[in-house]
C-alpha cells in the first residue's frame, strides 16, 4: 500500500470520529475537513475519553498548521452543526455548515457564501453581519463558532 494511501486511511479515522453524534449520525467526507487544510499531510484526531475535541492538521514534519472542530448551536427551530478550521493563534480560516435543522428555507440560509465568508481569515467575529430572516440562525452560528474556538485554543496552546 502508498504511503498516501496510508495516510489518508489515518486521515478518515479522524472523520469517522466527527462522524457519529447521538442525535444525529452523519459522516464528514475526508475532503469537508481538508477544505481548511488543503496544505495538510495529515490530521490526528486529539480525545477526550471517546470524545473527539478536534482534529489536528499537521504538516509532512508533523507540525500543527491548525484545527478542525465541529461547533453546535441553538437556533429558532433546532440545532445547526457547523465544521470549523482554526489556526493556532485562533484565527478562523473557514466554516462549513454541516447541518441545521430550522424553520424551512429560512436555517439554510446561514449555509451560504454570503454568511460563511465573512469567517474565513477572521480573528474577531464582532464584525459578523447576520442573514436578513435568519438572524436567530445566524447568531447561533456565530455563538457556536465563538464559544468552541475559546475552549479549542485553550486546548492548543
Amino acid at each position: 500500500m502508498k504511503m498516501s494511501n496510508i495516510k489518508i486511511i489515518l486521515s478518515l479515522i479522524c472523520v469517522l470520529f466527527f462522524g457519529y453524534s447521538n442525535a444525529n449520525p452523519k459522516t464528514i467526507e475526508y475532503s469537508d475537513i481538508k477544505y481548511f487544510f488543503p496544505q495538510a499531510n495529515s490530521f490526528k484526531s486529539v480525545l477526550a475519553g471517546k470524545e473527539v475535541l478536534y482534529c489536528k492538521a499537521e504538516d509532512k514534519e508533523g507540525n500543527l498548521l491548525g484545527v478542525v472542530f465541529e461547533a453546535r448551536g441553538k437556533s429558532y427551530e433546532g440545532e445547526i452543526e457547523t465544521l470549523v478550521g482554526m489556526l493556532k493563534d485562533g484565527t478562523i480560516t473557514a466554516i462549513k455548515v454541516l447541518s441545521e435543522d430550522d424553520v424551512s428555507g429560512l436555517g439554510s440560509l446561514v449555509s451560504g457564501a454570503p454568511f460563511t465568508d465573512q469567517f474565513k481569515n477572521s480573528s474577531d467575529l464582532s464584525g459578523i453581519q447576520a442573514v436578513s430572516g435568519a438572524t436567530v440562525s445566524s447568531q447561533a452560528v456565530i455563538d457556536s463558532v465563538k464559544k468552541k474556538a475559546v475552549e479549542i485554543k485553550g486546548y492548543i496552546q
